[in-house]
């Protein structure tokens, strides 16, 4: 039986090209090559350059990455460089887990 991967769906907010959106950005795809596997889809927003994007989300800080799928949407404000806590964040880690426990058993 083949397994079902889900697909993520996430919004990074930044401002800029400052030190902590580079640095966001950059480990976040990293973050994203290692453990999704090609299976998300990630939009980044300036929010210099789109405000109103920002305003819409109740985006009171950047960077935050904002998961929209799947549910629940969870937001990360950050430069994402506690990678646990980014993986608990977008409840890969959780996941990852239980699924080792249920192995053990």
């Amino acid at each position: 039986m083949t397994e079902v991967k889900k697909t993520y769906v996430l919004k990074l907010y930044v401002a800029g090209n400052t030190p902590n959106s580079v640095r966001a950005l950059k480990t976040l795809k990293n973050i994203l090559e290692q453990e999704f596997n090609g299976f998300y889809a990630l939009k980044v927003i300036d929010v210099l350059k789109n405000p109103q994007l920002a305003e819409e989300d109740k985006i009171l800080a950047t960077p935050t990455l904002s998961k929209i799928l799947p549910p629940p949407v969870r937001k990360i404000i950050g430069d994402l460089s506690d990678r646990e806590r980014v993986l608990i964040g977008l409840d890969l880690l959780y996941e990852e887990l239980i699924e080792d426990d249920l192995l053990d058993d």
